[in-house]
């Protein structure tokens, strides 16, 4: 009554496939990141307070335009490097 078959077949995936894959991801976030940003200064330019945090290794870089924001950041930042450092010693 179901004979039908089908055949499934995995193609190899090289790792130049994943790193195009992953490329193309972190670009789309950007994107979504940049437009979100965008936005938010165009819908709420009054009272709109931005924040960012970069990590270079375990070493968190925050800036915001409110002490409170640049303080929330700064919290994430040792909150990140923190668990970096962690995962780190656990790994040795």
């Amino acid at each position: 009554m179901f004979n039908n078959k089908s055949i499934i077949v995995f193609d190899m995936r090289t790792s130049q496939d994943f790193l195009r894959v992953g490329t193309a991801v972190i670009f789309v976030g950007i994107i979504i990141l940049l437009l979100g940003t965008v936005l938010t200064i165009i819908h709420h330019p009054a009272n709109s307070q931005m924040g960012g945090l970069i990590m270079i290794g375990p070493i968190p870089i925050v800036f915001g335009s409110s002490p409170e924001i640049t303080t929330n950041m700064l919290a994430l930042g040792l909150i990140i490097s923190v668990f970096y450092l962690f995962l780190w010693k656990t790994k040795r």
